[in-house]
């Protein structure tokens, strides 16, 4: 399987790194350019990976990435928007979303404190009575008059009161990047809405009419593969499957995320993981974010080299399920007395 890079959140010795704003034009001039570009922001990607996102940006397809937690999905729309110095606009999907969640909503709040205030305004004008300061004679010489049923809808429904969701937000920002996370979280009807608005790139509010967006945004989608999704959005997309990097990538992308930290401790800890995922007996393999935070944290605690106590106070960082942990202590002497 292709060997694939994470970037990962950004950690205290990068967070003063920011990639310079590029040109579309620049970055997608070529696969290597792609790759060129993204690894200004500290994401190295391996050839199929770039080729496949400048196919994306070729074919204005979107792009959806599947493959293991923590193998870099979600970071290469956080690079893509960095480099393009482009806003990243991050759709979460989860159970029951729906497609309000993902377009718009009114702020029905505000809308209720609007229809009270022209109800004051009307009652007043009706008794003749006082209103901050103002008499009823005054209101009835000055104010204008009370708006009409359909004015009035016509008012509530205005754009002051819409809450734009991030599908209807990617429409109206472009160009920018759209990072729909965790796709396969979402049911059969979601995507089926989804794939209506990647199809024509744009949305219909009622009340305000048809928003459609002057450029389409890049798309990235992402998957677990919790479930299989759909050959119909699949199709739509150009597909890539991120797989655990390789020794040699995983140390460079390490090295590269963590500059301050030694870098026999950073190839130590890449050993062990990589040691701990040929096992084939764990719950859930380390991803790199997992292989990241391991070398922080030991980093942080002052350790020069990794021993089977430093490991294991830290093993928090890399694995999550207790049986994991509790199969990975037994492995760690046999791993680190090699």
């Amino acid at each position: 399987m292709i060997e694939a890079p994470v970037r990962g959140s950004v950690d205290a010795d990068a967070a003063g790194r920011h990639a310079r704003a590029m040109e579309p034009t620049e970055v997608f001039a070529s696969p290597s350019a792609v790759t060129t570009a993204l690894e200004t922001t500290g994401y190295l990607a391996d050839p199929g990976l770039a080729t496949v996102t400048y196919l994306a940006h070729q074919l204005s397809r979107p792009l959806l990435l599947e493959g293991e937690p923590g193998t870099g999905k979600t970071a290469l729309a956080e690079a893509l928007a960095e480099v393009l110095g482009r806003p990243l606009i991050r759709l979460q999907c989860y159970e029951g979303i729906d497609a309000t969640q993902a377009l718009y909503d009114w702020d029905f709040p505000r809308q209720i404190l609007h229809l009270r205030a022209v109800e004051a305004l009307a009652a007043a004008r009706a008794r003749a009575v006082p209103v901050n300061g103002r008499s009823g004679d005054d209101l009835t010489d000055s104010a204008p008059a009370p708006p009409t049923a359909q004015d009035l809808e016509a008012e509530l429904f205005d754009e002051r009161f819409l809450l734009a969701r991030p599908v209807l937000r990617a429409l109206r920002e472009s160009p920018c990047v759209l990072l729909v996370d965790e796709i396969d979280r979402a049911d059969d009807e979601f995507e089926a809405f989804l794939l209506e608005v990647l199809s024509t790139w744009q949305v219909t509010i009622p009340e305000l009419g048809t928003v459609a967006a002057a450029r389409p945004p890049f798309v990235v989608l992402t998957s677990n593969r919790t479930r299989e999704l759909h050959d119909a959005l699949k199709r739509r997309c150009l597909y890539h499957w991120i797989d655990h990097p390789g020794l040699a990538r995983e140390l460079a992308i390490v090295r590269t995320r963590l500059p301050g930290v030694d870098p026999a401790l950073c190839e130590q800890v890449v050993n062990l993981v990589q040691a701990l995922r040929g096992q084939g007996e764990l719950i859930k393999a380390p991803g790199v974010a997992e292989t990241l935070d391991w070398a922080r944290a030991l980093a942080a605690l002052g350790t020069s080299e990794v021993d089977v106590e430093s490991a294991a106070r830290t093993l928090g960082t890399a694995v999550k399920y207790r049986e994991d942990a509790e199969r990975v202590r037994q492995l760690l002497d046999k791993m680190l007395t090699r």
